[in-house]
């Protein structure tokens, strides 16, 4: 055989219809052709006959031809669940936002990205289970309501501190979304909260497709909320809608509703500012000790679950429509 032709030659070598799907051709020093194709879209005997058609045209042209192939890669949108400050149940509205989604048929997956104070573990009742690693990436933890999680909450010894400076949490995070995920293709990312590290490494890093926003209906938490949603407008992400938690207290012994941090501010907040209003979710001892318990109340059928589904949907609608 003749001197090996550059990387050009081989390629000229190729019909038309296959240099199309052409997505690299190097020539080692061996000799040995290397050839990446698009395969996208194409079945198991389609990419059979794809190969056999380049060893057919680089026949004899060097010493050795060798094809890969491209699949299709998942299509992987973030939604981002953020609040100004904590305890107004944004890792609640995540972990039943995604439950809720699941039952409607998403392949959705959630990463807990409060590195200092995870808790989607015990929403989920995974509590203790170690996620396994495959290709040096981690594969997430299944749940028993058909959303797999990653969390430094499986990473770690219960109970015990996190004491990591703002890179350090980036990188966590990035292992986190960075995961095996499979046929996942969305991923719910419940945030630590205020506009630390862990957010602006997303940002950078993991643009995600929008954001929901977390507050409880009081102008203190109202104020912070503002603050969140401003990180996302800086960072290019448009928000979603707001959701506002922790709204009506139904009385279990009179059914009185009452209301402990206030009425329709989150609503308010929402119109005035220009962003969609998504629901409310109620104050309920049966969310509380449904979640202490591991067990979503996303993923019954009662009235609890109702203020969820209608997150849920109104998520999913926005995503059809992005």
């Amino acid at each position: 055989m003749s001197a090996t032709p550059d990387s050009a030659a081989l390629e000229a070598l190729l019909p038309p219809a296959l240099r199309e799907r052409l997505q690299s051709l190097k020539v080692t020093e061996a000799g040995v052709a290397v050839v990446v194709l698009d395969a996208s879209g194409l079945g198991g005997d389609e990419r059979d006959a794809l190969e056999a058609a380049v060893q057919e045209a680089l026949a004899g042209a060097a010493s050795e031809v060798r094809v890969a192939m491209m699949a299709d890669k998942p299509q992987r949108r973030l939604i981002a669940v953020g609040s100004g400050k904590g305890g107004v149940g944004k890792s609640t509205v995540s972990a039943n936002l995604a439950v809720a989604l699941a039952r409607m048929g998403r392949k959705v997956g959630l990463v807990d990205a409060d590195i200092y104070g995870p808790s989607q573990p015990h929403l989920l009742g995974n509590v203790g289970i170690k996620p396994k690693a495959r290709d040096n990436k981690l594969v997430p933890v299944p749940s028993e309501w058909g959303v797999p999680v990653l969390s430094m909450g499986h990473l770690i010894e219960p109970g015990k501190a996190i004491a990591w400076r703002g890179p350090m949490a980036g990188n966590a995070l990035g292992q986190l979304i960075d995961a095996e995920w499979g046929a996942i293709d969305t991923i719910i990312v419940d945030l630590p909260p205020g506009t630390g590290d862990v957010q602006l490494t997303m940002l950078q890093r993991y643009k995600p497709a929008g954001a929901v926003i977390v507050s409880t209906p009081q102008d203190l938490a109202l104020i912070d909320a503002k603050r969140a949603m401003q990180l996302f407008d800086v960072g290019d992400v448009p928000v979603i809608g707001l959701v506002e938690n922790m709204a009506g207290y139904a009385c279990p012994h009179c059914g009185e509703v009452s209301d402990p941090f206030g009425q329709g501010g989150t609503e308010a907040a929402a119109r005035e500012l220009g962003h969609a209003f998504l629901g409310r979710i109620p104050l309920d001892m049966a969310i509380r000790t449904a979640s202490d318990a591991g067990t979503p109340p996303a993923a019954g059928d009662g009235p609890q679950a109702e203020a969820f589904t209608t997150l849920a949907h109104a998520v999913a609608d926005w995503l059809d429509r992005a």
